[in-house]
């Protein structure tokens, strides 16, 4: 979250609007500056970016960014490119819902053709590959409607 975001979120709730610290005159410079890194210590504490990680675990399934490597309950599993592209790109936003048109045109890089199913072709292959039941999907969740995700 930007300092920005950060002012918006608390002028939107009154209630949370405050100082955080307070210095009385006359004070000390060193004091001054004490306080300030205190602060900017806090906010980079808690305003800092997750980090790009090389692999994602979720439950016992395991992938491997930089080995282009999916393992499930201890299992290598064989994935196309496009398969593991779609499985990563959906690890990687998990909880965000792709619909089929945004998640073709972020593996392919090009127009969705309305008529083209090749992302519920791979969701299923995906599905058949990693699920003991495929039906009750556990790791790649379908909203009805709206897309897919983890």
């Amino acid at each position: 979250m930007d300092i920005i975001n950060f002012v918006k979120q608390y002028i939107k709730n009154p209630r949370t609007v405050g100082a955080d610290d307070y210095v009385t005159k006359p004070f000390g410079s060193m004091e001054l500056i004490a306080r300030v890194k205190d602060q900017l210590r806090r906010y980079k504490k808690f305003n800092s970016k997750p980090e790009d990680k090389s692999s994602i675990t979720i439950d016992d399934l395991v992938i491997d960014f930089d080995a282009h490597e999916v393992t499930v309950r201890g299992n290598k599993v064989k994935l196309t490119p496009k398969e593991f592209d779609i499985l990563e790109c959906l690890a990687k936003n998990k909880g965000i819902v792709f619909s089929v048109q945004k998640l073709y045109e972020t593996i392919w890089n090009e127009q969705f053709a309305v008529s083209d199913t090749s992302i519920v072709v791979h969701i299923t292959n995906l599905r058949q590959k990693l699920e003991l039941d495929p039906k009750n999907s556990k790791y790649i969740k379908t909203i009805w409607g709206v897309g897919y995700k983890i």
